[in-house]
């Protein structure tokens, strides 16, 4: 199937009446054209690359709407994330992921960064999450996560226990059977160095170094106030003492940084992926973000725990959360946004980019809703929401439009299920 666009976001910006032609799943060529050709499927509004979501925990999902207790802090929102946690099996996991993933491609995600720590020294839990990608037609990155301790010089609890494989060098040789495929990308994980001893984060480090490796930092004061209190160093010097900082590796969340942080992992390369939803429901507080971009750091987003699934509200929260925190307002331009909504690279995926080679992921966001009408295209993404995607399209293929998926149907119906199951 070709595509012809009423606008479309390329390379050098937007552009009307496109013509996108494709094979075996990629951009073929893109032209602008006067006429319309008989056969394509048309798409209206602005057309924009498939989005990455750079940073997800599937089962958390089931946490939405069930954690506003009226009062807490992250720490005690950890012990619902557990509770619920002890719950799953791969079967469980299996129909719960399948109805988030949905829920991601109907907002316009085509590939997706699991940070999947719930193993039980196995890979049962890994291949169920990709079975679900492959039933919902998006790219699984599977990050699977090394963690062995339940905090710094603490045992994991019983239900971490899960979560462990004793040690970093016996979760690499778990992790080794892992196979990537045409679904799936098979990455690795520091869950964060509360978790990862200093000795095993070197191990973890180098045991797969052409894959994707993400890390959770400094997304709490007190990670880095115990980091400091046990081995003198924030926990950015801690990872960049490991070898852990590199072009490779994506910073989740970065939140809580030193103005040393910030050169560490810009001058590395290292990646920084913000949550802003999650990042505001956990009250952990506002990243520096236009510091990190400007230190050399690329930035990519993520819905983490999906208290919401809407990469176009991630995308307008990261310059609004950098108008709160500093008090100007265009922090980051349309472009930029687009390229943090849409780094497919944090995940070790080509994409991102509408131009012959890459993989035809688009995203159709219409431009006549009570929301956007009125919206310059190229400034869309203030006003859209996902419920403003009309057409997703997937490896050149239809996965989704008009607000349903082609091969799920009723997406909430699934989810409603998939968590009532696990609560149940």
């Amino acid at each position: 199937m070709n595509f012809w666009c009423e606008r479309a976001w390329l390379p050098d910006g937007l552009a009307e009446r496109v013509l996108i032609r494709v094979e075996n799943g990629a951009v073929a060529s893109v032209s602008t054209v006067d006429t319309i050709p008989l056969g394509v499927r048309r798409l209206y509004g602005v057309v924009v690359p498939g989005f990455a979501n750079a940073h997800s925990h599937a089962f958390h999902r089931a946490l939405r709407g069930r954690t506003h207790d009226g009062g807490g802090t992250f720490w005690t929102w950890r012990e619902g994330m557990y509770a619920l946690a002890s719950k799953l099996t791969p079967q469980s996991y299996y129909r719960l992921a399948r109805a988030v993933y949905g829920e991601m491609a109907l907002a316009g995600v085509s590939a997706v960064g699991e940070f999947h720590y719930v193993h039980d020294r196995s890979n049962e839990f890994g291949y169920a999450l990709r079975e679900a990608a492959s039933d919902v037609s998006i790219r699984l990155t599977l990050l699977d996560t090394c963690y062995l301790a339940g905090g710094i010089d603490q045992p994991v609890n019983e239900v971490q226990q899960r979560f462990s494989d004793g040690t970093a060098q016996a979760w690499a040789n778990r992790v080794s059977e892992l196979k990537s495929d045409d679904v799936m990308k098979v990455g690795a994980a520091i869950h964060s160095v509360r978790a990862v001893p200093r000795a095993e984060l070197s191990v973890v480090a180098q045991a797969f170094p052409d894959a994707p490796l993400h890390v959770h930092l400094s997304e709490q004061p007190a990670e880095n106030e115990a980091c400091l209190a046990a081995y003198g160093l924030t926990p950015t010097a801690l990872l960049h003492e490991a070898g852990a900082l590199s072009p490779r590796t994506t910073a989740v969340h970065a939140t809580h940084l030193t103005p040393e942080d910030i050169t560490l992992l810009g001058e590395s390369g290292t990646g920084a992926c913000f949550c802003p939803t999650t990042e505001a429901d956990l009250a952990d507080g506002i990243g520096p973000a236009r510091e990190l971009a400007d230190a050399g750091s690329p930035l990519s987003l993520g819905s983490d725990q999906h208290a919401v699934i809407d990469p176009l509200l991630e995308t307008r929260a990261l310059e609004h959360n950098e108008r709160l925190r500093t008090g100007q307002r265009g922090r980051f331009s349309p472009a930029e946004l687009l390229a943090a909504a849409t780094r497919h690279s944090a995940l070790g995926w080509q994409g991102g980019r509408i131009e012959p080679g890459a993989p035809c992921d688009l995203v159709a966001i219409s431009c006549s809703t009570p929301r956007t009408a009125g919206s310059l295209p190229q400034q869309v993404f203030l006003s859209a929401t996902a419920s403003d995607v009309d057409t997703v399209v997937v490896g050149g293929r239809v996965v989704a439009s008009g607000g349903v998926h082609e091969t799920l149907g009723d997406v909430g119906r699934l989810l409603a299920d998939a968590v009532e199951e696990l609560w149940a």
